[in-house]
């Protein structure tokens, strides 16, 4: 009896922004062969540091695992990155439902980088459904980018919150042309959502990851097909089932075990790393990541809600958080603020503004300004980053 030729990954590197174009010569190709049923393959991201640490999580010369046909590196936002196992039914289930949600096929504009799921996904939908793709290159306008979508059709694009928030402040009417723009990676803001639905854009928040092939809760309502529940006890942890599932991570079974945990009955669930609460009616609610939790004086604080009330300040354009060590309070919130225009933030101010709405303990005890916030291949903000530039280590 033969034995079955192991298959081996195809890393194909992701061109950097400025040649963005090059996506269509290169990316999309390579995955239209992949989805037609050809090599499997995994998007390299831009830089060599990046690109290096990518290439060792998928170890390309070692057999792959059964039954997977493209492999996304995460982000490593908690962690190091993990190479997340994808089957080509996965991103179909999940461009199909999205199409589903988005009420039918149309032409979309990749603003996002094609080395993570949100930018893979654009183009899967665009393949299958028999459009080209846009592509935003660095630099460009919105409104000319999406000029080449073609006329008459249905306009779609997915972007990351500060995507969101710059191209609101500089181009809404751009925005606002579009049918749907998804928006996730990372928690929105509901003060910058409620202004760009004021504006005319008819945002959708998604929510979801490498491991559910992109996002699978839409205005916080599962896609058809998926399920989610929150575990009991104090955690409150987002679990996720349904067809768009990985099946596991690259050379790492032990971690496959603990996140995807069959039911007696069969069907597999996987556990985020996401704290979250479900309404009556269904609807899902993340509060932020379980490991990202800020533990000052003994409370609980949340980075994501803090950054939300500093970016509600005049004088903040922008912000991240996190945490660091405090010998009195065992860790101290830290702040990088990027200021808005001919504003110097305050720290004492700051943190009476974040005390006020989140509590004491919230409030900010350190504060630093930077030119934009750092962010991750993915687009989500790199807390790790900011304490390395400032001499620390994450929590």
């Amino acid at each position: 009896m033969a034995v079955p030729r192991a298959r081996l990954l195809t890393l194909v590197p992701a061109p950097p922004a400025e040649a963005a174009a090059a996506v269509l010569d290169t990316v999309e190709p390579a995955l239209r062969r992949m989805l037609d049923g050809g090599a499997p393959l995994a998007v390299l991201p831009t830089g060599a540091g990046p690109a290096a640490a990518a290439r060792a999580v998928l170890r390309p010369e070692a057999p792959l695992e059964p039954g997977t046909d493209l492999v996304v590196v995460t982000s490593g936002s908690t962690g190091g990155g993990r190479g997340v196992l994808l089957s080509a039914a996965a991103l179909r289930s999940s461009a199909s439902a999205t199409e589903t949600r988005l009420g039918g096929p149309g032409s979309w504009l990749l603003a996002l980088p094609t080395s993570a799921i949100g930018g893979l996904q654009v183009l899967v939908r665009s393949v299958l459904a028999g459009r080209e793709p846009a592509l935003l290159t660095r630099g460009e306008s919105l409104a000319a980018a999406v000029a080449r979508l073609p006329a008459g059709d249905r306009r779609y694009t997915s972007l990351v919150p500060t995507q969101l928030r710059r191209y609101l402040a500089e181009e809404p009417a751009a925005l606002a042309s579009f049918d749907a723009v998804l928006v996730g990676g990372a928690a929105t803001d509901p003060e910058l959502l409620a202004r760009a639905r004021a504006a005319g854009v008819q945002v959708r928040t998604t929510y979801g990851m490498s491991e559910t092939a992109g996002g699978c809760v839409y205005d916080g309502r599962p896609l058809d097909g998926v399920a989610v529940r929150v575990a009991a006890g104090s955690d409150g942890g987002v679990e996720l089932r349904g067809p768009v599932l990985a099946h596991g991570y690259r050379g790492d079974p032990a971690a496959t075990a603990d996140a995807f945990v069959p039911d007696p009955d069969g069907a597999v669930w996987f556990r985020t790393r996401d704290a979250g609460t479900l309404a009556p009616d269904g609807v899902l609610a993340v509060h932020g990541r379980l490991d990202d939790v800020v533990i000052s004086g003994g409370v609980n604080v949340s980075p994501q809600a803090v950054e939300a009330a500093l970016r509600e300040h005049p004088s903040v354009a922008d912000a991240v958080v996190t945490g660091r060590p405090d010998p009195e309070w065992g860790q101290r919130v830290v702040a990088a603020v990027v200021p808005s225009p001919g504003a110097v933030p305050d720290l004492a101010e700051l943190r009476s503004w974040v005390g006020g709405r989140l509590g004491a303990a919230a409030a900010p005890r350190e504060l630093h300004l930077v030119d934009a916030v750092p962010t991750l291949h993915t687009g989500k903000p790199d807390r790790r980053a900011v304490l390395e530039h400032l001499g620390g280590e994450h929590p």
